[in-house]
């Protein structure tokens, strides 16, 4: 060893010891203990600390809120697929989901053809106050040209939406006039409404289309009812399909509505979380109403409440298809910066027992992609696909058999619709022909179908004309030959299609809903159960 050698390796030494030192230090400045009011545990705050270390060591300048915006969604990402963080900068749109309302113009509208037109405007909303019409098309807002520019939805919505009394310039192309109309629209609050639609379907049943629960759902589902009650339903189909959940207080208030005082409805419960049973209150407005409640694999969360707790009372048919299986309770919990965690506290379970919630011990991915492996496997077309384990096996307040495991089984299981489709629809579909031919049909033929209130008149004018054949034309313009085979295979349900669209462009979804209903063997399974005249306590019984 040289002399070089025995003077470097001490001096390397030393130096190793006063860096461990001042290390230690800041490990011991910075590892505080974090405290959560909410959550109310303990623990060494390393995250803190590793973030400290970087800003005060890496060799370049960093973004220490960037870095964190990263790290958190890959933290929860190790726990459930609903627990979530949900940035500052998103949570307007989050809290206009669940309050059922934002502020903007007061249009629907689609984009076609690189084309931002207005299919309905509120009535009493700020673009009617104006005079602006289903059919214009907008093609600037403010400074912003967003026409022929592939302008996204997404871009739209955050240029008409904004704070409530701000006001907002207007660019419309209308059909009869060479130049471009201005308008000045003053924001206001919008409902978001949760409820489609409600109507009659004959003298004695009503249809309730629920999309959502929101903060305003309860309001708006009791307002329908009370409307098809005065038209005479003693009978009502609840149709909860592609409803993907929300609040849960909403939920529970609308059950509430149909079961006796002291009957369950859901209990929940968690490691941090004791068990909490909720109960009818007794108010039990709709008792002598009939419920068929329609689900699919997309209905989740609150829909599988609702469901969950009518088929374990008894009180009502679930007709269609197993459910996503979405069990778990969520809590939002606003943090410094205007952002919000999501937190998964506790699982819900149905009045008998069941744990809805599927699987997802094998990650997010594979959760999501259950749906995916369900139609692989004919799910959706065959009911004798699904199996479950005898220890699944749940008994309702009749004695009835109902599983858990994941999603809510039907009592009438209805398999998906495959008899209308072919190639040729399927082109359709893709390139989205039918519902822009109807757009453009509606506009064209404003005039004369403005005169029509009802899905019947609307029905009854659109039979009586050529469309079919102005579609297949209209088609063939845009690159979709004419298929003799498969128009004959599809012609019922492009030619329904077809006109529930254009009823739905002039009177919105009082006309699209009891045209569409005609292709819908979902809907029209549970119409042909209400008319059996049969108590739905007996329908149940016979499923015993």
């Amino acid at each position: 060893m040289n002399k070089r050698t025995t003077i470097i390796i001490p001096l390397l030494v030393a130096l190793s010891i006063v860096a461990g030192i001042l290390i230690g230090n800041l490990l011991n400045q910075n590892s505080r203990i974090i405290q959560s009011p909410v959550m109310g545990y303990t623990r060494p705050n390393k995250l803190t600390t590793i973030l400290q270390l970087i800003e005060n060591g890496y060799v370049d300048s960093v973004n220490s809120s960037d870095i964190v915006e990263q790290t958190i969604p890959g933290i929860l990402k190790n726990l459930d697929p609903h627990t979530a963080y949900i940035p500052a900068r998103n949570m307007q749109e989050v809290q206009e989901e669940m309050t059922g309302n934002f502020s903007g113009i007061g249009v629907q509208f689609s984009i076609q053809e690189d084309t931002v037109r207005v299919i309905e405007v509120i009535a009493n909303g700020p673009s009617s106050k104006v005079g602006i019409m289903p059919g214009d098309r907008i093609v600037t807002v403010n400074d912003s040209l967003i026409a022929g520019v592939d302008v996204k939805n997404n871009t739209v919505l955050t240029l008409l939406r904004g704070e409530r009394n701000t006001k907002v310039e207007v660019g419309v192309v209308r059909r009869g006039y060479d130049e471009e109309l201005e308008f000045e629209i003053t924001r206001d609050n919008i409902p978001l409404t949760s409820v489609d639609v409600s109507y009659m379907i004959d003298d004695n049943t009503g249809f309730i289309k629920v999309t959502r629960f929101s903060e305003q759902t309860y309001n708006e589902f009791m307002n329908e009812m009370e409307k098809i009650h005065r038209q005479g339903a003693d009978k009502v189909i609840v149709d909860l399909r592609q409803n993907p959940g929300g609040s849960l207080a909403s939920v529970l208030q609308l059950v509430d509505e149909f079961l006796e005082k002291g009957e369950d409805i859901l209990y929940t419960e968690g490691v941090n979380q004791p068990r909490k049973t909720y109960r009818a209150s007794g108010k039990n407005r709709w008792k002598e109403k009939e419920v068929f409640v329609l689900i699919d694999e997309f209905s989740a969360s609150a829909s599988e409440i609702f469901a969950g707790a009518l088929q374990d009372n008894d009180r009502g048919l679930v007709i269609g298809r197993r459910s996503f299986g979405k069990g778990l309770v969520q809590e939002q919990i606003p943090l410094m910066d205007g952002s919000a965690l999501r937190l998964t506290v506790a699982r819900f379970y149905t009045p008998s027992g069941r744990s809805i919630q599927k699987p997802y011990e094998n990650g997010v991915d594979e959760y999501y992609q259950d749906l995916h492996t369900r139609f692989s496997h004919n799910e959706q077309l065959y009911a004798d696909s699904i199996q479950f384990n005898d220890s699944l096996k749940y008994q309702t307040k009749a004695g009835r058999t109902v599983y858990g495991g994941g999603g809510i089984m039907p009592d009438v299981f209805v398999p998906m619709d495959t008899t209308g489709n072919s190639e040729y629809f399927e082109q359709l579909f893709r390139k989205g022909l039918i519902y822009t031919f109807a757009y453009n049909y509606a506009d064209s033929h404003r005039e004369k179908l403005s005169a029509f209130n009802t899905a019947l008149e609307f029905e009854s004018y659109l039979d009586e004309q050529n469309i079919l054949n102005e579609f297949v034309q209209y088609a063939e313009q845009n690159e979709v030959a004419r298929d003799t085979e498969g128009l004959q295979t599809s012609r019922e349900l492009i030619h329904t299609q077809l006109k529930a669209y254009i009823a739905r462009n002039i009177i919105g979804e009082e006309g699209y809903f009891p045209i569409i209903s005609r292709i819908d063997n979902t809907l029209q399974k549970a119409i042909e159960l209400s008319k059996q005249n049969l108590m739905v306590e007996n329908l149940l019984k016979e499923k015993k």
